[in-house]
């Protein structure tokens, strides 16, 4: 029993470290091959659900507002309109 905990206690810290180490290089990779100055090409403007397993989204793609129904099953373009000012009327 004594044999156990002394594996487990020099173990377990092993293995935590190895995913913070492996998280970091991603978030890191992640960075560095991303898109160009950290900026994305879609963007979430809002989301909606409307019950299990089911929302509404509008995001933002290349100056377009679409609004999409996501589903288990996929994603599915309900509308498309050209993208809103940064003011509101």
């Amino acid at each position: 029993m004594v044999w156990y905990l002394l594996k487990l206690a020099v173990v377990l810290p092993l293995i935590v470290g190895a995913a913070w180490a492996s998280l970091n290089f991603a978030r890191r990779m992640e960075q560095r091959f991303g898109p160009a100055g950290g900026q994305r090409s879609v963007k979430i403007i809002e989301t909606q659900w409307l019950g299990p397993g089911q929302r509404i989204a509008v995001l933002e793609f290349r100056g377009r507002e679409i609004l999409v129904s996501a589903t288990k099953q996929g994603l599915v373009r309900l509308a498309e309109v050209p993208a809103r000012s940064g003011a509101e009327d």
